[in-house]
């Protein structure tokens, strides 16, 4: 067994510690983003060629090949482009990380510069085969606006993804967005959300369920409501935005002590000064070695031993940005 089935069957068997805490690397944004998913260029010279601003497709392989040298994360999620290419170049050799693809790319997760669609609906939409995917675990998302009709669909939708994936012997986890058309109040995100994911998981045997979730971190109460509800539900949360690193790392930390036991990151990851150094502080947070703020001070250390220059300095990067994070902030 990789390191990702060694913790989810001693999570399943309720003999977890908090080093079982699962990390995945989420590059899968080429579904959502396209070009501008990859991440910008650190090196100045890269504009003085009037190249694009964004790596290309090459570097961002090049990135994934380099965190899964590391062999840190538990997952490497991608998309099942990136995956083909990966594994044509045998990158999974040797490391005990487990490969997973984005199983579905709602229309609400499209980022093409100049478009809306992350304020439409969400229309449900599906790229990857599951027949052809080269793995078998995948993501597949939904998001809720409290629209009976459009949430009905995602929900039929949903079901045969899971028909489908039982043929096919194809695990997922589950990934739930917030609402995005403005139906629901943001102060009642957190609360509609565990209601529509535990109305959605009581129809289901324990056989056709999630592996674990996927949720936004919508503040303490309402991840900690999700987490101890039913103990037999693996909650994990997404990262969000870039922010600061000591927002990457104080979510972590705050997800965690509500009940958290993954953590699914994009773009805090592929947008840091340095993604190795960044997944080693992370960890570093959830083995509870260090708190956010001293694995801040840390990665600005390693950093500036490796000679390379933040994009903030440790003062500004030290400081709680997000509005969520910021009541529980140590």
């Amino acid at each position: 067994m990789n390191r990702y089935e060694e913790k989810i069957a001693r999570m399943v068997a309720g003999q977890d510690s908090r080093t079982d805490f699962i990390l995945a690397d989420a590059k899968d944004s080429d579904m959502a983003a396209g070009i501008s998913a990859t991440g910008l260029h650190r090196h100045p010279v890269s504009m003085q060629e009037k190249r694009s601003r964004f790596r290309t497709r090459r570097d961002y392989v090049d990135v994934i090949r380099t965190i899964l040298d590391q062999d840190v994360v538990d997952i490497m999620l991608t998309s099942a482009s990136i995956l083909e290419t990966l594994l044509q170049e045998d990158a999974f050799a040797g490391t005990r990380i487990q490969s997973a693809i984005r199983a579905n790319d709602t229309t609400d997760l499209w980022r093409g510069r100049g478009s809306s669609y992350q304020s439409q609906k969400s229309v449900p939409f599906r790229s990857a085969s599951l027949m052809k995917a080269q793995t078998n675990l995948g993501l597949y998302s939904m998001t809720f606006n409290g629209d009976a009709e459009q949430d009905s669909l995602a929900l039929e939708e949903f079901a045969r993804f899971r028909e489908e994936a039982a043929e096919r012997r194809f695990s997922y986890f589950l990934e739930v967005f917030n609402p995005n058309e403005g139906r629901i109040s943001r102060a009642d995100h957190g609360f509609f959300l565990n209601d529509m994911i535990v109305r959605c998981l009581a129809g289901l045997r324990r056989e056709e369920r999630p592996v674990f979730l996927k949720v936004p971190f919508n503040g303490a109460e309402a991840l900690t409501e999700l987490c101890e509800f039913d103990p037999s539900v693996i909650v994990g949360i997404m990262g969000g935005g870039s922010g600061t690193t000591r927002d990457c790392l104080e979510l972590l930390h705050q997800a965690q002590c509500c009940g958290a036991r993954a953590a699914l990151f994009g773009r805090k990851i592929v947008d840091a000064d340095d993604p190795v150094l960044l997944i080693e502080a992370m960890r570093s947070v959830t083995d509870g070695a260090l708190s956010p703020m001293e694995a801040t001070h840390l990665y600005h250390e390693k950093m500036g031993k490796r000679g390379l220059v933040a994009g903030r300095d440790l003062e500004i990067d030290s400081v709680v940005t997000e509005t969520v994070l910021l009541e529980r902030a140590a």
